[in-house]
């Protein structure tokens, strides 16, 4: 009949015909892999994602392709960290929230004993600071009080300057 095919014996005894292509060639190297640094890597490309960072900027930062976070993220293991980073944060955020919450009550309180003041330990004057503060807080309208530094030109200096007087008209009233 036919060519006799050669069978041999394979791993765990079972026979098979062809040559096994997942085996590497007599006299060359096998590759391997550091399983701890892949595994480094999968939580590296889990903890961007979970801050918000995209697939590309991820793949940018960390200098991977493109399709390996995608992998990651869209492996099974990744989904399953993913998922738990960002309910871990969730529920954190709910715990500030409900500390912000009672903080507020508390402070609400106080600023009502102030204006209900009834037996006058609060002046007059203290009510109208409290109620100032309250005011200017609520509506977003106190100046910032952060400070911001920063080394200018003159040509910048003289832009902020234009600027400024765009928007504030400080041109002497004509009598």
């Amino acid at each position: 009949m036919g060519e006799e095919v050669q069978r041999r014996d394979g791993l765990y005894g079972l026979e098979f015909r062809d040559r096994d292509l997942r085996r590497v060639e007599e006299g060359e190297e096998r590759k391997t892999y550091d399983v701890k640094s892949m595994w480094q890597r999968s939580h590296e490309i889990v903890n961007l994602a979970a801050r918000g960072f995209k697939q590309t900027e991820i793949a940018d930062i960390l200098g991977c392709h493109p399709q390996t976070v995608s992998n990651t993220l869209n492996g099974e293991l990744g989904k399953k960290k993913l998922s738990e980073l960002r309910e871990g944060r969730d529920d954190e955020a709910k715990m500030v929230q409900e500390k912000i919450r009672v903080l507020t009550d508390k402070a609400l309180q106080t600023y009502h004993e102030i204006f209900d003041n009834e037996d006058g330990a609060a002046s007059v004057k203290d009510r109208k600071d409290v109620a100032d503060t309250v005011l200017l807080e609520l509506s977003g309208l106190r100046a910032p009080t952060k400070h911001i530094s920063a080394t200018l030109s003159a040509e910048e200096i003289e832009e902020f300057k234009v600027r400024g007087r765009e928007v504030i008209d400080v041109t002497p009233k004509e009598e």
